[in-house]
């Protein structure tokens, strides 16, 4: 038995956040019913590449792991009826759309708990259901960018740096999403009542700014790139190694320091601690020196030595040879429902004692259960039928 085993999801998110989301929640035992149209793409579901021998990505596969799938023209009004007699089972809703398509729709939460007042209603966007940029397209790049956190991260030289990790979308906007639906389940739980979660991918990166941020508005002063403790303004940083590697160093306390200075042979640095007050001499040197050798040569001296200091591992070293990754088990085998394949996936992180994460099946193809839902809620194969000539399914 699954941890959420007995939730019910109607999924109507696209892209990254909403269905990582809704991933991790099926992952965990709720029932998710994703719905989709035939006539609007989904860019991360149609990235390439495709599982060799079928029409279905590798994203789709892992995105639409574990869940239901079918297709809704949420623009004809049969459609919209069909939610309204769903969300009767799946109680939980689950959309990514901009602030007042639902509504547009007749599939608002105001509207729909009027039908079922248990529903909980979770809209996730970039800038949230209120405030002068809540219309506003973005992604990712652009909240990072609004939130403050890209005017002190990157190098004086080039300014912001691209990370390719997906921050908003997943750390903020899946993350905060999931939370806000569990608090939002266990309110229910105590009350019987549901209600409407509203989450901003800008929102939560607010917080991100940490302890530079709460310094900020403690003092005023604005936190400068290469000027904080954890942006290369001390020691904290990255190495090229010999061989055009790379080594983070993260040795920012006193024991850590001591350690990493002993290994590297430069004990004379210790008291000055990871941010000395001739910072620019120090890390030059100790850049020399830690390019003097290749990366698994550093490995080897700093191993088991306790100094906070790991290599920048490839996908292919993290992913599939790491034995650390494989001891947690976070790249796992999965098969696929409708062929005969198993195919790695990216596994969840949460660990639970007694009701641990089961991968049941990997992403069916988009669309797969619209009959079997439409059965389930009554509808004759001959309405069905009718309801096709009708594009309800498009």
């Amino acid at each position: 038995m699954g941890s959420l085993d007995g939730l019910k999801i109607l999924d109507f998110s696209t892209l990254l956040p909403g269905p990582f989301a809704t991933l991790m929640l099926a992952d965990m035992g709720a029932e998710v019913l994703k719905v989709s149209s035939k006539s609007k793409p989904d860019i991360v579901v149609e990235y390439p590449p495709f599982i060799e021998g079928t029409n279905i990505s590798a994203n789709q596969a892992w995105l639409g792991r574990n869940k239901k799938t079918m297709f809704l023209n949420l623009k004809t009004k049969e459609a919209v009826e069909i939610v309204k007699k769903l969300i009767l089972e799946y109680d939980i809703v689950m959309e990514q759309f901009r602030p007042g398509v639902m509504k547009k729709l007749g599939l608002d939460y105001e509207t729909l708990k009027e039908i079922n007042p248990r529903l909980i209603y979770c809209s996730l966007t970039g800038y949230g259901q209120s405030g002068p940029l809540k219309m506003n397209a973005g992604h990712d790049i652009n909240y990072l960018a609004r939130s403050g956190n890209m005017s002190y991260a990157g190098r004086k030289a080039t300014g912001p740096v691209l990370t390719n990790m997906q921050i908003a979308d997943l750390a903020v906007g899946s993350l905060n999403s999931v939370v806000g639906i569990l608090a939002a389940v266990n309110y229910r739980n105590n009350t019987g009542k549901g209600q409407y979660v509203d989450v901003a991918m800008f929102d939560g990166l607010i917080p991100f700014n940490a302890m530079d941020g709460t310094a900020f508005l403690a003092t005023g002063l604005e936190p400068q790139r290469e000027g904080q403790r954890l942006n290369g303004g001390c020691m904290y940083d990255f190495y090229e190694t010999k061989d055009g590697r790379y080594l983070s160093v993260g040795c920012l306390e006193p024991q850590f320091w001591e350690n990493f200075c002993n290994c590297i042979d430069r004990p004379q640095y210790i008291e000055g601690t990871v941010w000395p007050e001739n910072l620019e001499e120090v890390k030059e040197d100790i850049r020399m020196v830690l390019k003097s050798k290749t990366l698994q040569e550093w490995m080897q001296i700093f191993d088991g030595k306790d100094v906070c200091v790991e290599p920048v591992l490839s996908l292919k070293e993290a992913l599939i040879e790491d034995e650390h990754m494989k001891a947690r088990e976070m790249v796992v085998d999965v098969a696929l429902p409708t062929e005969d394949k198993v195919v790695k996936q990216l596994g969840t992180a949460i660990k639970l004692s007694d009701c641990p994460i089961e991968y049941r099946h990997g992403g069916y193809p988009l669309g797969y259960h619209t009959q079997e839902v439409m059965k389930n809620l009554g509808y004759s194969q001959e309405a069905i039928e009718e309801l096709q000539q009708k594009k309800v399914f498009d």
